[in-house]
C-alpha cells in the first residue's frame, strides 16, 4: 500500500568508529535526575521511582545546528544531558541485564519552553507544549558503550556564549543508568532506536537569538547549537 503523502525516513545520530547511523525511533527523557536541578525548580526530589516525558523522534536534530527561536515561548532553556542508546531489545529487565542491552551513550540538549512547562505543571497539564518541541533533541555522535569508561566521575557541563553555565559529575545522577533502563523496560518493551536522554544538572536559564550554546561530558563527543531568530 501506498502512503497518501511523502514520509521521512527515520532521523539518525552518527557513531563513532562507524559508517552506518543509528536510527532514533523513540525519545524518553528523564526528569528531576539530578537533586540541585530538582532544588533549582522547586521541587522535592522523587526517590521512589524515575519518572518520564518524551519527545518525538522527528524533534531528533544533529550537533552543530542552527535551529529558529520557536513560537509560543519567551523562556526557552537549555539542559545538557547524558543519553543512553539502547542496542538490543530489553523487557522487564533486572539491573545486569539491562545494563548488557545499551548499546553506547552521546551528549545531549533537551531545548525547553520553560514558561510552557511550567503553566503545564501548576495546572497539572501534559508537558507536551514545553518539551516536544521542534528541533529540541539535539544530540552528538554516539560513542560505543565499550569505549567509554564507567559511568561516574566524569564531567558534565555546558557554556552559553562560553560562559559556563552547567557543570557537574555523572556520579551526581540520582537513578543510574542501569536502573533507568531497567525500570522502563518494565513498561516498555524497549528495542534498538530507543534513546534515553537521562536528565540534567543545575544551573538551566534561558537564550535568546544569537546565542551559541556548547557543551559535553569526559570522554564523548561534545555538542553544541546556535539559536536563530524566530520564524
Amino acid at each position: 500500500m501506498t502512503n497518501l503523502f511523502p514520509s521521512p525516513a527515520w532521523p539518525t545520530v552518527p557513531v563513532q568508529g562507524e559508517t552506518a547511523a543509528y536510527p532514533v525511533h523513540r525519545i524518553f527523557c528523564v526528569g528531576r535526575n539530578y537533586a540541585a536541578h530538582a532544588a533549582e525548580m522547586g521541587v522535592a526530589v522523587d526517590r521512589e521511582a524515575p519518572f518520564y516525558f518524551t519527545k518525538s523522534a522527528l524533534t531528533t536534530t544533529p550537533t552543530g545546528a542552527t535551529v529558529a527561536y520557536p513560537p509560543g515561548t519567551e523562556n526557552f532553556h537549555y539542559e545538557m544531558e547524558l543519553v543512553i542508546a539502547i542496542g538490543a531489545p530489553v523487557f522487564k529487565a533486572d539491573k545486569a541485564a539491562a545494563a548488557q542491552a545499551i548499546y553506547g551513550y552521546a551528549c545531549g540538549l533537551d531545548m525547553t519552553r520553560r514558561d510552557l512547562q511550567l503553566k503545564a505543571r501548576a495546572t497539572q497539564r501534559p508537558w507536551d507544549l514545553g518539551k516536544d518541541v521542534e528541533q529540541s533533541a539535539v544530540f552528538a555522535p554516539i560513542c560505543k558503550a565499550a569505549d567509554f569508561a564507567a559511568i561516574g566521575p566524569q564531567r558534565i557541563h555546558l557554556e552559553v556564549n562560553g560562559e559556563l553555565r552547567q557543570e557537574a559529575k555523572l556520579d551526581d545522577l540520582i537513578w543510574k543508568v542501569e536502573e533507568i533502563v531497567s525500570h522502563l523496560s518494565h513498561y516498555y518493551h524497549l528495542a534498538p532506536g530507543d534513546l534515553i536522554m537521562t536528565g540534567t544538572p543545575a544551573g538551566v536559564g534561558a537564550v535568546v537569538a544569537g546565542d551559541v550554546i556548547t557543551g559535553g561530558i569526559d570522554g564523548l563527543a561534545p555538542i553544541s547549537l546556535t539559536i536563530g531568530a524566530a520564524e
